[in-house]
């Protein structure tokens, strides 16, 4: 944790110190690695993306400087089927060499088909953040390209229009309630946009608003694999979930709206006036200023519904690339993970996606307003909730996170499923 803080300290100011500098390269890991194997085959869901383009030419670059006579094949597949494709090519040990991954459960329920990268990334731990949400038993599984976190962002034009201060947004559950009211008599505007279709909303409303509900003695035990799903913050967070469907607070019709990228766009439109999104490139500033003024972006903290609860940022390691147990050979493929995390790679990324970069040596001070708010915050923001979480805990808290929308059950029955799977995962 030390030196998660230290790093994205440097971060914050810009600087390259030499303790978060970027690696030197000193050629390939793999020895004879051309001779062995001439393709290397990865799998993402990025590299189709325009605003990823000019990321992965450069890592393409970065690797055939060492590697000219090995051909890269990117296959971007579809995000609402990836897992489901990697885990047909994990059965079958044939498939990509390198793949990417979400940070958190997902990687951490699929160790066993890949390969440990610490003897090969170990130049890069100081310069790129993130990496424990890549790490299992002690082991690093990916290395990380961006941050990933749950900031919670407010249309500063819809707190004028409501004769709200845009520079003070509120600092507590009550004080929140009382703003939407205003902006909601004034403009029309919902509250919260919010897309669960895919039941990923619970997961951005846990985590982004976790931290002004759980003590902090709470939270690190949640985050330490102690979570008492009997405490009554524990059971506020789906209260919450559920009072909010229930007041109105929400834009309409949350379980028929996609999280990527239908949501972001009601709060875009003016529709609502709050949004749990990322920091990564989707659903974030650069997105928002697709369509809002970047001086009209504001960044908010979760506001305080415990005594004593301490709002902080919830980030972890976004994605990452890993590498794959049944490529033919490790290091060959490991050196790619490491141009895909490259200071020059992840510095287009940044560029062009505004992703808020694992690298930690990456001037930010240019990237507008809502950025300026948002990497102070990581100098004392914790992971977030929801990561720490298995996949299968994930995917019924999402089909559970739906039906309380619904009223087709109760905050104390889906608290206690949800604490079972948690004990059976």
């Amino acid at each position: 944790m030390k030196q998660r803080v230290l790093c994205s300290a440097v971060m914050v100011a810009g600087l390259a110190l030499a303790g978060c500098g970027s690696a030197a390269r000193t050629g390939s890991p793999s020895g004879d690695s051309q001779q062995k194997q001439q393709k290397l085959v990865v799998w993402d869901w990025k590299s189709g993306e325009p605003a990823a383009a000019t990321y992965i030419e450069k890592a393409k670059a970065d690797f055939a400087k060492r590697h000219p006579g090995v051909t890269v094949e990117f296959v971007a597949q579809p995000f609402d089927q990836y897992y489901t494709l990697l885990g047909t090519a994990a059965q079958s040990r044939k498939g990509p060499d390198v793949m990417l991954f979400n940070g958190g459960g997902q990687i951490r329920d699929r160790v066993d088909a890949l390969l440990p990268l610490d003897q090969y990334v170990a130049q890069d731990k100081s310069r790129l953040a993130g990496w424990d949400a890549f790490t299992k038993d002690g082991k690093t599984y990916a290395a990380p390209v961006t941050l990933q976190g749950h900031p919670i962002y407010y249309n500063k034009a819809l707190y004028e229009k409501a004769g709200l201060d845009p520079a003070n947004p509120p600092r507590t559950w009550n004080e929140l309630v009382r703003a939407c009211s205003a902006v909601k008599k004034a403009t029309g505007a919902a509250c919260f946009a919010l897309g669960n279709k895919e039941g990923f909303g619970i997961q951005f409303f846990m985590s982004g608003l976790g931290s002004g509900i759980l003590t902090p003695q709470e939270y690190g035990d949640w985050i330490a694999g102690k979570r008492d799903w009997t405490s009554p913050h524990v059971r506020r967070i789906f209260e919450l979930w559920k009072e909010a469907g229930d007041k109105g607070l929400n834009s309409d019709g949350p379980n028929s709206t996609a999280m990527f990228t239908d949501v972001f766009r009601v709060f875009e439109s003016g529709k609502a006036a709050h949004v749990i999104g990322l920091m990564s490139d989707v659903g974030h500033w650069k997105d928002f200023g697709e369509f809002l003024p970047p001086d009209k972006i504001g960044v908010m903290t979760a506001p305080v519904v415990t005594g004593g609860a301490t709002p902080s940022l919830p980030y972890d390691g976004g994605i990452g690339y890993a590498v794959a147990r049944w490529t033919k050979d490790p290091g060959l493929a490991a050196d790619l993970v490491r141009s895909l995390t490259s200071t020059g790679a992840l510095t287009a990324f940044s560029s062009e996606a505004g992703a808020i970069a694992s690298d930690t040596t990456i001037d930010v001070s240019r990237s507008g307003p809502a950025v300026a708010a948002i990497v102070p915050e990581i100098r004392t923001g914790r992971p977030a909730l929801h990561v720490a979480l298995s996949s299968k805990t994930l995917d019924l808290m999402g089909r559970l996170s739906q039906q309380l929308l619904s009223g087709s059950t109760t905050v104390d029955k889906a608290v206690e499923q949800l604490a079972a799977a948690d004990r059976a995962s």
